[in-house]
């Protein structure tokens, strides 16, 4: 659905008059009489080089609603930018890696005099429009049109911890925006695709808020739609797991043979095609692309991630056959083919927790590393398995440690959960919702892969997997 929503803040502001004004609602209409006469009911922003930096209080997913008065010469030139920190909104193209990839955040416009214009449509909490013409320009409101998934939900945290409350609510609002186009987006400002891997937490966190879904069907379907056999999910063999790990997942939540009795004969398919990602030696397939998470790309461990990952996902293949009647033959023969060589992990976090959800159990030795540094070493993308193996054995740690990780997020400004965290970046680091020039930016100057700085995305569906773990261990 569509909201509109005033700004909560003017942060900042140059040949600005009333900036005052915009917090009050007025008609959606433009108005052709704002003169000299009526303008102080309105924003005047004076002259070329003025601007207005607005603060809207979270993050949103859509753009802008401009409702405009006068303008001298009934057009103006303007450029928007939109951030989802102060650092990126006041950031030009290329600084600190700041982009327009997947949606434009940053370029020039023309608005009218007497107009009603919606523009933008990306990821944001704050907005910058600067005048870039020598006129003067009357605002009567700039709202937020925000795009959000609404449903009554089953589940909410209603337990007396607030930090815990904290978290649920800002994954919920995390996976909520992304999850209102009709799929179920990765990211609101850059990944607008339907990524099968990453629906793994998200649909976590969907059906532990609102239960049974058309939209998870129709985004697992378009999944399988979009890599006819033999192709993998998203070109990442890995994801063609996650995408059975998901099904399966699903069907013990819903029992909903309906849905799953369209998926077996593609199921099937895969378990031929996971049989040509390794051969009778243990040896991976050198063709095809794996991921685990970012965070483990090119380490020592990521083999032993993606072992897990395909032995998950047979497991999951494995009871689905079984739950229909089907012979499991071959998924333990290929599954076998995985195990074949020792998966030795030597300190990632998130594979040690794949090991635990693929074989049910881990070394001592493997807890402790879990634990070592407490939230050191976190991912936001595997957090639910990362927090379930410690629960395993320590769930009052396990709850703390979420409470340290996500809430670091809250405490320097999230209103929507990250793509990447990682705890050694808040050393010297300032809130995404104010400037410190003595302070290393947290937004900008961090990051790594396809994430470097200002194309970091501030809400990433992946992310929100923690409610699942809230609903399952929280009271």
């Amino acid at each position: 659905m569509k909201e509109y929503l005033l700004p909560t803040r003017v942060v900042d502001y140059k040949g600005v008059v009333n900036a005052e004004a915009l917090y009050k609602k007025k008609a959606f209409y433009g108005i052709h009489n704002s003169d000299d006469s009526t303008w102080h009911e309105y924003t005047k922003l004076e002259d070329k080089g003025s601007y207005i930096v607005l603060d809207f209080g979270k993050e949103m997913h859509g753009g802008i609603r401009i409702l405009t008065g006068w303008i001298y010469y009934a057009t103006c030139k303007v450029r928007i930018r939109f951030g989802e920190s102060l650092g990126e909104v006041n950031s030009s193209i290329g600084e600190k890696n700041a982009v327009n990839a997947h949606s434009p955040r940053d370029f020039e416009t023309i608005i009218t005099a007497s107009g009603d214009l919606t523009i933008g449509q990306t990821g944001f909490r704050f907005v910058r429009i600067d005048v870039l013409e020598e006129k003067y320009v009357h605002f009567i409101n700039i709202f937020c049109e925000n795009n959000i998934f609404k449903k009554k939900p089953i589940y909410t945290y209603n337990g007396s911890d607030k930090r815990i409350k904290d978290i649920f609510e800002v994954a919920k609002r995390t996976v909520d925006l992304c999850s209102a186009s009709g799929y179920i987006w990765d990211g609101i400002k850059r990944d607008r695709l339907v990524w099968v891997g990453d629906l793994a937490p998200e649909i976590m966190a969907l059906t532990s808020i609102y239960g049974r879904l058309p939209l998870i069907e129709r985004s697992l379907n378009l999944g399988k739609k979009l890599a006819p056999l033999p192709k993998v999910m998203n070109r990442i063999a890995t994801y063609s797991a996650w995408w059975i790990i998901i099904l399966a997942d699903y069907y013990k939540e819903f029992k909903c043979g309906d849905f799953i009795k369209k998926n077996l004969s593609y199921l099937v398919g895969l378990i031929d095609l996971f049989d040509d990602l390794i051969d009778k030696n243990g040896n991976l397939n050198p063709n095809y692309r794996y991921l685990v998470d970012w965070p483990t790309k090119d380490t020592p461990d990521e083999e032993v991630g993606i072992r897990t990952i395909f032995i998950m996902g047979l497991n999951s293949a494995i009871y689905l056959l079984n739950e229909f009647g089907l012979n499991t033959y071959k998924a333990e023969k290929v599954k076998d083919k995985f195990l074949i060589k020792p998966l030795t992990v030597t300190c990632k976090k998130q594979v040690i927790a794949l090991k635990y959800f693929a074989l049910g159990k881990i070394s001592d030795e493997e807890y402790n590393m879990l634990i070592d540094g407490r939230a050191k070493g976190f991912s936001t993308f595997m957090s639910y398995y990362i927090l379930s193996a410690i629960a395993s054995r320590n769930k009052a740690l396990a709850i703390d440690l979420m409470k340290e990780y996500y809430g670091a997020m809250l405490d320097r400004g999230a209103t929507s959960f990250w793509e990447d965290f990682n705890m050694d970046w808040l050393e010297g680091s300032g809130r995404i919702d104010e400037i410190d020039l003595t302070k290393k930016d947290i937004h900008g100057d961090y990051g790594a892969f396809c994430y470097v700085g200002f194309r970091h995305s501030l809400c990433h569906g992946w992310s929100a997997g923690v409610v699942k773990f809230i609903k399952e261990n929280c009271k």
